[in-house]
């Protein structure tokens, strides 16, 4: 035997479970934790561009033309291709190359962040450490000040 259900309890949680939602979602934290993950996403991918077509064809041009994401150790005997796609198909590899790529683009994007940060708290000593300026006197004061003045006259 169920118990009756009033229409009216129903269809005021609806909109009073949408206004919550609204509320939290419009916090000042949470969207700036969207806009920060949005704005990661894209740092990702250009760190990753400058590390995959720019930094690590350097270093294999120096090493001798060697591209480091082929690079791979096959673990089984059954693996002889040349790349690493090929690899793939063929059985378990080691991709070391590859790893050496994500592991360079980490740091890279840790050290940006770590200047980043490191600027930051820069400005913030020195708005920590300029001089504060005194509070302007209240209505009151400014008129027991100018009461002072006219006693010094008479």
């Amino acid at each position: 035997m169920s118990l009756p259900v009033h229409e009216t309890e129903t269809e005021e949680k609806g909109p009073q479970m949408l206004k919550e939602f609204r509320d939290f979602a419009m916090k000042g934290n949470v969207v700036d934790l969207a806009v920060g993950v949005i704005i990661g996403a894209a740092f990702g991918g250009i760190v990753t561009s400058l590390v995959g077509d720019i930094i690590m064809p350097v270093i294999g041009a120096i090493t001798g033309g060697l591209d480091f994401s082929n690079y791979f150790t096959g673990l089984s005997k059954a693996v002889t291709a040349g790349n690493l796609a090929d690899a793939k198909k063929q059985g378990a590899v080691l991709a070391w190359g590859n790893f050496l790529t994500l592991t360079l683009n980490f740091a890279i994007i840790a050290f940006v962040l770590f200047m980043v940060i490191r600027g930051m708290n820069t400005l913030k000593r020195k708005d920590a450490a300029a001089p504060v300026a005194p509070p302007k006197p209240t209505r009151e004061e400014e008129l027991l000040t100018e009461i002072r003045d006219l006693l010094k006259k008479a």
